[in-house]
């Protein structure tokens, strides 16, 4: 071994993504790193260390006694420096703070409440509050202060505010087993003009089934119906009574089931992208930063089908 550095924090996290992930692809998504520099640093980590760390073209990867080795020191070592960054950063004046979150994506509940859950075992002196955006305006409260985060799909240019994108997902519609789409490969705006468009209960213009899909290509559904639960959607499209367009990650479970079936809209599939809003004068605050983490972390650990949104 040579005798620069061998064995840095940032192999150790590569490492760690490499395994949870399975595959390189998926792995530098979570880490927002290309392939092409993943590569590289493992290259290079198995250079300083003079033996291979896993299998190349295996899905998932698989680790030598080597790469193994090294997993389980990340396994160790990575939560201890967490814990280490937290408690630097309630010396350094961050022990005390407010979090009132307010969600404007009905299925955000999903992951939301794992995440809650975890940050709240770091950061039991913050004060946090949680609250449902969908019979009042919540973005304007965030610039007012009455919030201190908004989670949104519809970001809205603000004076003082930030937003932070926490992952890319695929809205698709969601059919009966029986539907006469099921043998589609894809769902274009004219299929929808005799269809029962179930929707959550709020505005259009905040529904991008509506302003990203159907609307450019002036079509209407046949009608149009609201739900205020996933669950109850669900049950509305197993039945036969309409079709609904929600998450990939939030149908994973009824696709599992095969309780209704799932079409992606049009040619390339609607993707969309679900943000973190923030007043600017927060952001930098250690408790907001590793809320921020921890949600990104928990949705990459709980969703399928979801994206790492590149930052330009």
């Amino acid at each position: 071994m040579n005798g620069k550095n061998v064995i840095e924090l940032r192999h150790l996290k590569t490492l760690v993504a490499l395994r949870d992930n399975g595959s390189l692809v998926e792995a530098a998504e979570s880490l927002f790193l290309t392939q092409s520099a993943l590569s590289h640093q493992l290259k290079d980590l198995e250079e300083r260390l003079e033996c291979s760390l896993f299998v190349r073209k295996t899905k998932p990867p698989r680790f030598t006694s080597a790469g193994r080795r090294l997993l389980n020191l990340a396994d160790e070592i990575l939560p201890m420096v967490k814990s280490a960054e937290r408690d630097i950063s309630r010396l350094a004046g961050g022990e005390v703070g407010r979090l009132h979150i307010c969600i404007e994506c009905h299925s955000c509940f999903q992951w939301l409440i794992p995440c809650l859950d975890l940050y709240r075992a770091n950061w039991p002196e913050v004060e946090l509050d949680l609250s449902g955006g969908f019979s009042f305006a919540p973005l304007p409260a965030l610039v007012r202060g009455d919030l201190d985060l908004v989670i949104t799909s519809d970001p809205v240019e603000l004076p003082g505010i930030t937003y932070i994108p926490l992952f890319s997902y695929e809205a698709m519609l969601a059919i009966s087993n029986d539907h006469r789409l099921v043998s589609h490969a894809m769902v274009l705006p004219d299929d929808l003009e005799s269809e029962m468009l179930i929707t959550y209960p709020v505005d259009r213009d905040r529904l991008d089934i509506f302003t990203r899909f159907l609307e450019p290509m002036d079509v209407e559904p046949g009608s149009v119906r609201t739900a205020e639960l996933t669950p109850m959607m669900i049950q509305l499209v197993a039945a036969g009574r309409g079709v609904a367009c929600l998450p990939n990650w939030a149908l994973t479970e009824y696709l599992e089931q095969g309780t209704v079936m799932a079409k992606k809209l049009g040619d390339s599939g609607l993707w969309c992208t679900l943000y973190a809003a923030i007043r600017e004068d927060q952001l930098e605050m250690a408790f907001m930063q590793d809320f921020l983490n921890t949600a990104v972390e928990t949705c990459f650990s709980n969703l399928n089908g979801i994206k790492a949104v590149e930052v330009a």
